[in-house]
């Protein structure tokens, strides 16, 4: 199979897409880590999804597989005059639920393949799974993800461009965002970006590629800092990323379209990611209360509903029936948006103000009551483990001694032991049970982890050749939400694994989205003509935060 080919900064999104779209039909089984058959219920992200409710079954309907053809048509949106893809849901202030999607009609000649031009449409339902029905028009685009802007604007993102409106009804104005790529490779392309809103109001993005950018306004410039993608290190075609934050970490899903796999991965600052074993999705995931299976031949373009804790609490996905290849125009094939619940996962508490050590008696954890949740009569305090997520989904982890009633919730006391727990394990895990048999998790933050941190980056040097002494002029970003504190740059040609130091000096502290532009005086000349590859690197208090490798040629 080709390769896809590699988008640049001027290279039109779509145009790039189309390139590589006849690919897109094909699949390929991707093997499975073996320790993944040693997963308990509630360690992959694929245990949450819940059973759709019910709805509206039609088994002889106009179009559908055999695997559809017994589905909910009131589930998420379908109707017989155009074929649906993307979007994600907003809930109004009017109290109904605004799903952003787009579609393309279902008699256009390319059949699937008239994707690109395709158009957004703003779809309206009085409940979060739908029925949702067309609102309103708002104009060419792909991939919608509708997100709100610092200065409460709302933007619907779409390929190559964004609509923006002071209200989610419209009317929408179309533009263009401003793209700093700070001397980076952009990683496949700036497609499919998906964005996350930050505690101070301002954007992280993700683009195809899994490069990480942010904004501080959520419109212009978004600026890269990464310079390779973060997903994790398996083969895979790797597109739809999907990142969000709730009131614990960040958390984003990849799909890998070729191997019909998903992963999951999260993330303290949205920048260093590690990933969950397990599938995040796969196909089969959507099922009845019947248990009948809606089996969709393939699901992409996830995108998730939050709750007012930033927990995913509904899963929206397009699907289609049959390979996108076969789907022709006026045929008995096509591709909708469906939704499915999430198990929200419980809100939690740690009360141990320290890190557990050798001399702390037990670790205690409150979990909290909610309108729909009381965990004084749910939970089934035998089945509870605790500790660091790579042990708990495993089994692992402390094992619960106690529970306790408060006005609140309960606190469940667990052993100082097995738990893992350690200075960077910053969102500890809990899996259980309820005592009707369904699955409990839930994350918490702990007192000793610094969660806002300065993001120090640095930019390619400038070489100042007016002088003997060559002075290299660097430019480094704080796009961290607090102040920096002092901290060292240092510069180093690399040759093989060998990295030798040329220059180093000091950072002075920088405010949030503050620049500042240091001078490091060389201490071995670069050769001139010669193409050097070239390091830089920041530390903090001796800690490696950020580094840079990039080729450097002097004229």
């Amino acid at each position: 199979m080709k390769k896809p080919r590699k988008c640049g900064l001027y290279t039109t999104a779509l145009f790039c897409l189309w390139m590589i779209a006849p690919s897109y039909g094909q699949i390929s089984e991707r093997p499975r880590p073996k320790e993944w058959d040693l997963l308990v219920e509630g360690a992959r992200f694929k245990d949450r999804f819940l059973p759709m409710p019910k709805g509206k079954v039609i088994v002889a309907t106009d179009w559908g597989a055999e695997g559809v053809r017994k589905r909910y048509i009131d589930n998420g949106i379908e109707d017989g005059e155009r074929s649906y893809w993307g979007g994600n849901i907003l809930k109004g202030e009017d109290g109904k639920f605004h799903l952003y999607v787009c579609g393309w009609l279902e008699s256009s000649e390319k059949g699937h393949m008239e994707w690109p031009n395709s158009i957004v449409y703003h779809t309206v339902s009085d409940n979060s799974i739908g029925p949702y029905k067309i609102a309103d028009t708002i104009g060419k685009g792909h991939n919608p993800e509708i997100f709100r802007a610092k200065n409460g604007k709302y933007v619907i993102y779409v390929i190559n461009g964004y609509y923006i409106s002071d209200s989610y009804n419209g009317p929408w104005k179309y533009e263009k965002f401003v793209f700093d790529q700070r001397d980076r490779p952009i990683i496949e392309g700036l497609s499919n970006l998906t964005f996350a809103k930050r505690e101070d109001g301002s954007n992280l993005m993700v683009c195809r590629g899994g490069g990480i950018w942010f904004s501080e306004t959520g419109l212009s410039p978004y600026n890269q800092i990464t310079d390779k993608r973060v997903y994790p290190a398996v083969e895979g075609e790797f597109e739809d990323p999907v990142v969000w934050r709730d009131h614990i970490q960040y958390h984003l899903i990849v799909n890998d379209w070729l191997g019909r796999i998903a992963f999951y991965q999260r993330s303290k600052d949205g920048v260093n990611w590690i990933t969950d074993p397990g599938e995040a999705y796969t196909t089969g995931i959507s099922f009845h209360q019947d248990g009948v299976k809606e089996d969709w031949f393939k699901y992409e373009r996830i995108k998730v509903l939050q709750d007012k804790h930033g927990r995913a609490y509904q899963a929206n996905f397009a699907v289609i029936d049959v390979l996108k290849l076969e789907d022709k125009p006026n045929d008995r094939h096509s591709s909708k948006n469906i939704s499915i619940p999430l198990n929200p996962g419980m809100l939690m508490e740690m009360l141990n103000t320290d890190l557990p050590s050798l001399n702390t008696k037990f670790v205690r954890v409150k979990v909290l009551k909610e309108p729909d949740f009381d965990p004084a009569k749910e939970l089934d305090l035998q089945t509870l483990r605790f500790g660091k997520s790579e042990l708990v989904n495993y089994g692992k982890g402390s094992g619960a001694t106690k529970l306790e009633n408060t006005k609140d919730g309960v606190i469940i006391t667990f052993e100082n032991s097995g738990h893992g727990l350690t200075q960077d394990e910053f969102a500890p895990k809990l899996i259980g049970k309820s005592k009707s048999g369904k699955i409990l998790f839930g994350y918490t933050r702990v007192p000793w982890v610094a969660y806002n941190e300065a993001i120090l980056s640095a930019r390619k040097p400038i070489v100042d050749k007016t002088k003997d002494q060559q002075v290299f002029e660097v430019q480094v970003d704080n796009f961290g939400l607090v102040k920096s504190m002092e901290s060292k740059l240092e510069l180093y040609i690399l040759d093989g694994e060998k990295k030798t130091l040329i220059a180093s000096g000091l950072i002075a502290p920088l405010d949030p989205y503050a620049m500042s532009k240091i001078k490091l005086a060389g201490i071995i000349p670069l050769t001139k003509g010669a193409n050097n590859l070239m390091k830089l690197v920041i530390h903090e208090k001796g800690i490696q935060k950020s580094t840079f490798n990039f080729d450097l040629k002097l004229d």
